[in-house]
Order: C-alpha cells, then sequence, then structure tokens
C-alpha cells in the first residue's frame, strides 16, 4: 500500500478519487509542528537550535497517519509546491521519527504538483525527488526570524506601552504604510484650481467639448488658474473670438494584454471588481484549486493560488492559442505567444501563474456547479488566462487642437476609436476601454464656440489604503510574500492596530503608537528596505547560496544589542519621544493649529501618557488638574486614571457615573433605585464620555414595530454581546450596530437568525422521505433528519454543502 500524504482534506478527497485501490490518502490539516509561543522556543545560543512542538489538536489529526504507515510500503509526501508546503512535508518526517513511527525500510518520496487533476497527480508521481532541505531551511529561517521580532519587542511593548499588543516584523511594517499614509492627509492642505471647458459645433451639428490647454503658446499646468478671479478674467478674453481646428493628429495605439493572475494581482482585481477581501479571495480560490464536483466527479479547476511566477507552462500556452483559434477565429491569435515576465520585487517566480487547468471549461459551463462567488472568481481568472494569450487592442488616437482668431486661446480634446477590440473581447478595463469618438474633421474648418465653463476642483489627499491598493504597495516593496498578505492584513484588523471602514484602512491610535515607538527605537529593522532585504536573503537560503543560521546570525548581532538598549529607556523617555512625533495627531485642532494648553487650568502642558485603557494625553498639573483625554476622543475629557467619574445627566436629569466594578466598567444612574448599566464589551478601552453614557444609559433601545406581528423590536446589550429583541426572542448582531441599527437592517438580521435556527433544508432523505435540514449547532454544523442528527465533519465545506454530499454523510453514518 502507498500512503499519500497531503495538508487538505478537501485535497485529499479529490486525489483518492484519481488513484486506485494500491493508495491510501490522507491529510494532515495543515501545519502539524510550531514553535510555542513560549522563551527559549529559538535559542541564538545554540546555534539557532528551534524547540518545535505538536499540539493536541495536531497530535490527534496524525494519528491515523501513524497507524496508516505501519502498513505502508512506500510513503509519498505531496503537500503544496512552495516553501510552506515542503515545510510540511519535513515536518510530517520529523514527527515520525521522534514518535518513532517511520519505519526503517519504508521509501520515502516527496512529489509536487502544481494542479489537482488526475494527468497532473499521475505525471508527479512518475517523477518523485526527495525533500529541498535549502527550502526547508529558508522556512525554518523565516519562522526562527518572526519568533525572534515578536518575542523580543513584544514584551518591551508591554511595558513601555501598556495597553499594546504584539509586534511582528512584517505586520508591523504593513502597518507602518498605513499609518504614514494616514499622516500625509491629516497635514494636506487643499489647494484650489480652475478648469476652462469649452463647447465647440462642428458642420451646425456635432458637438466637440474641448479642454484650455496653453494660453499665449504657454502650456497650463495643473494649478496655474488659482481662483475664481482669475477664472473669469480668461473667460472675459476667450468669449467671442472665433475658433477653427489647428492641428489634427491621429496615431495607432496598440495595447498588449496584461499577464495572467499572481496571487497580488488576483486579490487586487477581486477586491477592486467583485468587492472581496484577500482573505475571502484566497479562501474561495482555495476551494478551486481543490476541486468541485462538476458532472463528471470532482476536479481541480485552478492551478495553485499562492505564486508570483507570470509564466505558463508550453502545454498551457498550446492549449489556450488552440481555444483561442477555434473560438474567436484566426485575427484574435497573434502570431508568436506573449511571454511576460514579473515585474515583482524579490519574486520567486517557481511555480506557473493561476490559470483554469482546462481552458475548455468555461464559466458559463460551469456556473451551475458553482457558487455565486466561486463562479465570479472562476470567471475572472479564465477571461484573464485567455486574454493573456489574444491579439493587441488596436485604437486610432485623434488629438484636436483648437485655437482662436487672435491664436491666444488654444483648447485640446482626444478621441479614441477602437478598430480592433483584440484581447478586450474577452477581458476590459473599463477605465482605459472606453471609447471617445470625435466626428469628422478638417484642418481649418471653423468651429461655432456655443458654451464656456470653468469648473472649481481643489487638490485631494493621498487615498487611504484598501485592501488591493496595500497589497500593490507591499508587493512593489517587495515585504511579505503570497502566501502572507491576506494573513497580514487580518492580523492587523485583529489586534486592533487597524480598521478597515469603508473598505479603507484607518490607523487605530494605538496603532500609530506602537508604529512611532518601532520607527523611533527599532528604525532599522523596521525599514521598507531593510524588509525587503530579508525577504531576498531569505530566497538565497532556499536556493542554497547562503545558511540559514549564518543569515540568522547577521541580524541577530545587532538586532539583539539595540533591544537590549531600548529595554533600559524608561516610560517617560519613550512617551516624550513619541508625543514629539505624534504632536500633529495629540494636539491639533480642527484648523491645523497645535496648542498643548490644557483647556481645563489654562497653565498646564498637555502630555501623553499610558495607562490600562491605552493612550491619553493628561495635564502636567496633575493631580491638582485632573483633565485627561482618551486618543481619538473628540467629545471631552474623561479622567481613565480614576474609579468613578462623573460625566453629566441624562435627558431626565439623573446624574450619569462611569465607575470600574469586578466584572468590568459600567454607568450608574442616579435614579431613586440607582441603576447600573454595564458598558458593552467592546467599548471597554474607548473614551467614555457624556454623550456615548447617555446611549448606553438609554439602553435598550426601541428599533421599531415589526410589520408581521405589531410587536416591537428592541437593541440591547448583553452577556455575550448585542442583540436584538422581538416576540420574547434573542437574536445576536454586529456590536457596531448596537446604537446605529435601523428596523429594515433589524428585520433582515431576525430574518437570516430565524433562517439559520430553522435550518436550510437540501433535500429529502429517499429513505425516510423526510427534510434533510442543515443547520448550525454549538459544536460545529450538523444535518438533522427527523430526529436524528449527524455532524458533518471537516472534509467537508458546510457553506457549500449540495444533497448528494449530505446523502454520503447519512450513508456513513449508517454503515458506523
Amino acid at each position: 500500500m502507498n500512503l499519500l500524504i497531503v495538508e487538505s482534506p478537501a485535497k485529499a478527497g479529490t486525489i483518492n478519487k484519481y488513484l486506485g485501490k494500491d493508495y491510501k490518502v490522507l491529510s494532515s490539516y495543515g501545519h502539524i509542528r510550531d514553535l510555542p509561543s513560549k522563551a527559549g522556543s529559538v535559542d541564538p545560543e545554540n546555534n539557532f537550535a528551534l524547540k518545535y512542538e505538536v499540539d493536541k489538536a495536531s497530535e490527534k489529526r496524525m494519528k491515523p497517519i501513524y497507524d496508516a504507515v505501519k502498513s505502508a510500503d512506500k510513503l509519498i509526501l505531496a503537500t503544496d509546491p512552495d516553501r510552506e508546503g515542503e515545510s510540511i512535508s519535513w515536518h510530517i518526517l520529523e514527527a515520525l521519527k521522534e514518535k518513532k513511527k517511520l519505519p526503517k525500510d519504508l521509501k520515502i518520496e516527496r512529489v509536487a504538483f502544481n494542479e489537482i487533476t488526475k494527468s497532473a497527480i499521475l505525471k508527479a508521481l512518475e517523477k518523485p525527488r526527495t525533500i529541498d532541505l535549502d527550502l526547508v531551511n529558508a522556512q525554518q529561517a523565516r519562522r526562527a526570524l518572526d519568533y525572534l521580532v515578536g518575542f523580543t519587542i513584544s514584551p518591551i511593548l508591554w511595558r513601555k506601552l501598556p495597553g499594546s499588543r504584539s509586534a511582528g516584523r512584517v505586520q508591523s511594517v504593513a502597518l507602518r504604510l498605513i499609518c504614514e499614509r494616514e499622516a500625509e492627509i491629516e497635514i494636506f492642505k487643499p489647494v484650489e484650481y480652475w478648469d476652462i471647458f469649452a463647447d465647440f459645433l462642428a458642420n451646425n451639428k456635432d458637438k466637440i467639448t474641448a479642454k484650455l490647454y496653453s494660453v499665449a503658446a504657454e502650456k497650463l499646468e495643473k494649478l496655474d488658474i488659482k481662483d475664481k478671479k482669475s477664472a473669469d478674467a480668461l473667460l472675459a478674453k476667450i468669449t467671442g473670438q472665433d475658433y477653427q481646428v489647428a492641428e489634427i493628429n491621429e496615431k495607432l495605439v496598440k495595447r498588449r494584454p496584461q499577464p495572467p493572475y499572481i496571487t497580488s494581482t488576483l486579490q487586487q482585481d477581486a477586491a477592486n471588481r467583485l468587492g472581496f477581501g484577500t482573505k475571502r479571495t484566497m479562501q474561495v480560490a482555495q476551494k478551486l484549486y481543490e476541486g468541485i464536483d462538476v458532472g463528471n466527479g470532482v476536479s481541480g479547476l485552478i492551478t495553485y493560488m499562492r505564486t508570483d511566477g507570470v509564466t505558463l507552462s508550453q502545454d498551457a500556452i498550446a492549449s489556450l492559442r488552440g481555444f483561442i483559434g477555434d473560438n474567436y477565429g484566426a485575427d484574435y491569435l497573434p502570431a508568436k505567444p506573449h511571454f511576460y515576465k514579473s515585474k515583482v520585487k524579490n519574486a520567486q517566480e517557481a511555480h506557473e501563474a493561476i490559470r483554469p487547468t482546462d481552458i475548455s471549461r468555461t464559466p458559463e459551463a460551469l456556473e451551475k456547479y458553482l457558487t455565486d462567488e466561486q463562479f465570479k472568481l472562476y470567471r475572472l481568472i479564465w477571461q484573464r488566462t485567455v486574454a493573456s494569450q489574444m491579439a493587441e487592442q488596436q485604437a486610432l488616437q485623434t488629438r484636436v487642437d483648437i485655437i482662436s482668431a487672435d491664436q491666444d486661446y488654444l483648447f485640446r480634446v482626444t478621441g479614441t476609436v477602437i478598430k480592433f477590440p483584440g484581447f478586450t473581447k474577452v477581458f476590459t478595463n473599463s477605465q482605459k476601454d472606453d471609447a471617445t469618438i470625435l466626428p469628422k474633421l478638417e484642418q481649418g474648418q471653423k468651429l461655432d464656440l456655443t458654451d464656456l465653463e470653468a469648473k472649481q476642483h481643489f487638490t485631494e489627499p493621498p487615498p487611504r489604503f484598501n485592501e488591493a491598493s496595500l497589497v500593490k504597495k507591499m508587493e512593489e516593496l517587495g515585504i511579505g510574500r503570497p502566501s502572507t498578505y491576506a494573513t497580514i492584513i487580518s492580523i492587523l484588523v485583529d489586534r486592533e492596530y487597524a480598521r478597515l471602514e469603508g473598505k479603507r484602512f484607518f490607523p487605530e491610535p494605538r496603532g500609530r503608537i506602537v508604529t512611532e515607538f518601532l520607527v523611533n527605537f527599532f528604525e532599522q529593522y523596521f525599514e521598507y528596505d531593510f524588509t525587503a532585504n530579508l525577504e531576498a536573503g531569505l530566497d538565497d537560503v532556499a536556493s542554497g547560496k547562503d545558511q540559514w543560521q549564518e543569515f540568522l546570525t547577521k541580524f541577530w548581532q545587532g538586532f539583539a544589542k539595540i533591544s537590549e538598549k531600548i529595554a533600559d529607556f524608561s516610560p517617560q523617555d519613550i512617551n516624550k519621544k513619541i508625543d514629539e512625533s505624534l504632536e500633529y495627531l495629540l494636539f491639533a485642532d480642527e484648523e491645523g493649529n497645535v496648542s498643548r494648553s490644557c483647556p481645563s487650568c489654562n497653565d498646564g502642558v498637555l502630555g501623553l501618557k499610558m495607562g490600562k485603557f491605552g493612550a491619553f494625553l493628561a495635564c502636567s498639573n496633575y493631580p491638582d488638574c485632573k483633565y485627561t483625554k482618551q486618543i481619538g476622543d473628540q467629545d471631552g475629557a474623561v479622567e481613565t486614571q480614576a474609579e468613578e467619574q462623573l460625566l453629566g445627566a441624562d435627558a431626565d436629569g439623573n446624574e450619569l457615573t462611569l465607575k470600574k466594578g469586578p466584572y468590568g466598567p459600567y454607568i450608574e444612574v442616579a435614579k431613586e433605585k440607582p441603576q447600573k448599566i454595564s458598558v458593552p464589551k467592546f467599548l471597554a478601552n474607548e473614551a467614555i464620555n457624556l454623550e456615548l453614557a447617555r446611549k448606553i444609559a438609554s439602553l435598550p433601545r426601541l428599533v421599531g414595530t415589526h410589520p408581521d406581528d405589531q410587536k416591537e423590536v428592541k437593541a440591547n446589550n448583553g452577556r455575550y454581546g448585542p442583540y436584538l429583541m422581538h416576540a420574547g426572542k434573542f437574536y445576536s448582531m454586529p456590536a457596531e450596530k448596537l446604537f446605529t441599527v435601523e428596523l429594515a437592517e433589524a428585520l433582515e438580521i431576525i430574518a437570516k437568525k430565524a433562517s439559520a435556527k430553522t435550518g436550510t433544508v437540501l433535500g429529502k432523505d429517499p429513505e425516510s422521505k423526510e427534510d434533510i435540514k442543515l443547520l448550525k449547532g454549538r459544536y460545529g454544523p450538523y444535518l438533522k433528519v427527523g430526529k436524528s442528527n449527524v455532524a458533518i465533519g471537516k472534509n467537508y465545506d458546510a457553506e457549500n454543502l449540495t444533497l448528494e454530499q449530505a446523502l454520503e454523510i447519512l450513508a456513513k453514518k449508517k454503515k458506523k
């Protein structure tokens, strides 16, 4: 028996159907060993010895592998074809050795494949190899590096900046990008400028809108027309003159298609075109890669989705060219295939770009087998892949210059006519593919000026990053790798260093403070170039050019010295430095004027302090003046260090006091019988001002009346977070909706939650004729048939479970 190990149970299920009875396919469920989160897991004093552990969950998942390997003739390690996958294969082998479960005469092979199709699997099995220890060591070096940075800086952060979370080698650099962009926006001063447009009539029927391009033969720059007065003066001079076509310039413009997707460009396009977050994109892509039943069995639909290589295999190119010729015609097939070179800094290019495994499987042919998200992402990948090998787009670009009779005022308009769509027949970019068609004109032709308009504009600050633009910037700088982009973004949000609002990143105050700390005290190690150079160094380890312990030694010698030095700094010294760096954030008013004067006592000076509830400003005259202000609070001061704080009164005149109890902060309403209302957990670290206290004290909040039964719908906060109440039933809702949810949204939440409780009917059980319902329980999703409940297990995607899979689960249960 041949035992083949992959890391994903879904992948194991797909491959198992391709191989015969001589093979047994099992899954490790991802990584099985890791460095435990405790001191000493990496020992720099002992040549960077690494102390790995197999956690309890992984130990349980490894048991079937331990048992199966006893009777195996051959062990085939078939994890993903990248550093991460190579590392998992090595760890599986090491765990077997440690447990003494590896038979001495067992033949061990490593195979890798870029797509999960029967032909690719069989071809890989014909060409086994040994584990690439250079790739494994590169992954070990990366893990050790991340551990050393995190476990060295994080304790310093906790001591010097209370309320801070941990720091990370790569995510902290990504956070720096977000924070620096926010700083640019804060200091940005808009500048007014104007543009002038004219409408001309040709042949008494064709309208042309052109922009003023030059005055007295001097080209107008963006900010040259500074205000309305200047614009009006120009309008007065332009009006009343005769105009004619001064010059017509035509040229044929050819546009080449873009390369097929790599991880970062797929994430960017999925965000911009489909509205997918990076994490969701990778989850959907993973499912398409691992395999879906498309009517004739389960098959992987796309190649491996963690790659920075833009190349395609010769077989894939030949297949694409045949498909294009057959379906679009010879005109759409270039004489030679297109070849692409990566523009990504430090690109490894070890794998193909992301493409469909079979180009003849069109999105339309697969739509009925895919969820909506799967269909949209597959269609995007399919279109981009086909377009990448199609002919260029050809467009006739026409530039028309229109000049005044006195030769002083030149207007210009550019139009484009698509002569041949080429690749845009399959994959278009709306910003570039829109065509402006101009009427037929001749040089010297007279035109009638029919309308003039001056438009006011203001320069705008750089936009905040969204997930797509942040990934693009990280890629440009060489920060992170295809397998880490989604994780980096998740960590920033999970640690509350940044938040996504309107799909844009806003740094949280604690994120700004941590970034300033790292930039001021560990500057060299959080520079963009330094981080990119570390990635290049890891690539050298992966290629065998450098030894992994030597690579770590070069880094650790300097880093350890600086860390020891910073550990001796007092919190006061650190606060002062950050206070100076973030002066604009901390002390600027709405007009941008910086003032440190205490608004309470007037002669005190405000300074940055750190407390258990986070960063706040405090008056230098404390304790005589107790003015404090939580960073980010715009509405007033709160005594963050006091055990209680009188905030004001509610609408009925009852005093509201913020107090701290054994179970957290609460608002006390001074009625005849005092009322205590817990501060919601999601607000526990916020500055509670009077406005917020009134909202908390007003709970439960009447949202409206349910149209079906005319019963009240209320929003309230409970032990397990915010929820909606209706007709004696409770429905959890997102925390941020507690004070803002309106009736329409509340009804939608109630309907959705009610549906989840009653379950989704997948179909009928052919034996009992009972409905098969899919429900979510405390311990995970399960099937309910009559009075029987059957757990689904982790081998199935509960969100996309089909009736066939449900029947398969029930059949297995009956056999047991």
